[in-house]
């Protein structure tokens, strides 16, 4: 769970597989809505642009990182539009991990695994939150087949995504300031912090915290039930111990970077939640 450094090309193709999916989607959704209801999409915009434009002033995101964001919440919006939207769970991870990143910030400086002032990469947001608004994708191809049950199927998903992402910040954060010396997950061999794979009892009770918390959000925000409740609470938990076997196992070896690991980590949780559901309904 700690941040090593990515590899450029494996950072390129995140983007590559992500942001045009995500700008077709949206301009598909926009103009459909555009026709219907067109002060959802200028919300849209608004949400999206003020969004990038917080996000870039306090520096929890590169220009590019900035716009990356929006263009999330520009796509999660649209899939919910309203004051019960997915915005609200986004807005949860946004303000914990930003809190965590900025914890203990000397201490990371010194041992050499802070994350640089300018904030997160486009890579980066979108290894860490991407998945979850490719969720919304399902959803227009649920419109055109008439098969509405997938759509709320992905939204669970979306926050297994959502969850993952902020549990794996905040177990990295915070297990590296307050957990110690770590240990490998399958060995429960001490070794240095930083160690790519590497967990914390204090920094995976973090992550497991910051998890339930985006995921209780949504009970409001998306009117979620208890099994979607549980089942996206799980997957997300699911998600961050993949990230550290993925980690222990792959990253500490050089064959995938951080932003390859987060993406991956996030799709198998919103996998195991969409699997979950499917298998329960």
């Amino acid at each position: 769970m700690s941040r090593s450094r990515s590899i450029p090309w494996q950072s390129k193709t995140v983007l590559l597989l992500i942001l045009p999916v995500l700008a077709a989607r949206l301009v598909l959704e926009s103009g459909r809505e555009m026709a219907l209801r067109p002060v959802t999409v200028w919300t849209a915009v608004g949400i999206s642009v003020t969004f990038g434009v917080v996000v870039f002033l306090l520096r929890a995101a590169t220009a590019g990182g900035a716009a990356t964001g929006a263009l999330v919440a520009a796509t999660i919006y649209l899939w919910t539009p309203g004051w019960r939207t997915a915005l609200w769970p986004l807005g949860a991870l946004l303000v914990l991990t930003l809190l965590a990143t900025r914890f203990g910030r000397r201490v990371k400086e010194t041992l050499g695994i802070a994350e640089g002032r300018r904030g997160r990469t486009a890579a980066q947001v979108a290894a860490n939150i991407g998945v979850a608004a490719m969720c919304s994708v399902p959803l227009t191809l649920a419109a055109v087949s008439s098969a509405g049950p997938v759509a709320h199927i992905w939204l669970v998903g979306m926050m297994a995504a959502l969850g993952e992402a902020t549990a794996d910040t905040l177990s990295s954060e915070l297990g590296q300031v307050l957990g110690g010396e770590p240990r490998m997950l399958t060995t429960l061999r001490r070794v240095p912090r930083g160690t790519d794979g590497a967990i914390t009892l204090v920094g995976t009770l973090c992550g497991v915290a910051g998890a339930a918390v985006v995921v209780a959000v949504a009970i409001p925000a998306l009117a979620f039930g208890p099994q979607e409740v549980e089942i996206a609470f799980g997957a997300a938990v699911t998600g961050l111990f993949v990230d550290s076997l993925l980690g222990e196992w792959v990253e500490r070896r050089g064959w995938l970077g951080n932003d390859a690991v987060n993406t991956l980590s996030t799709l198998s949780a919103a996998l195991v939640a969409v699997g979950a559901m499917r298998w329960l309904s």
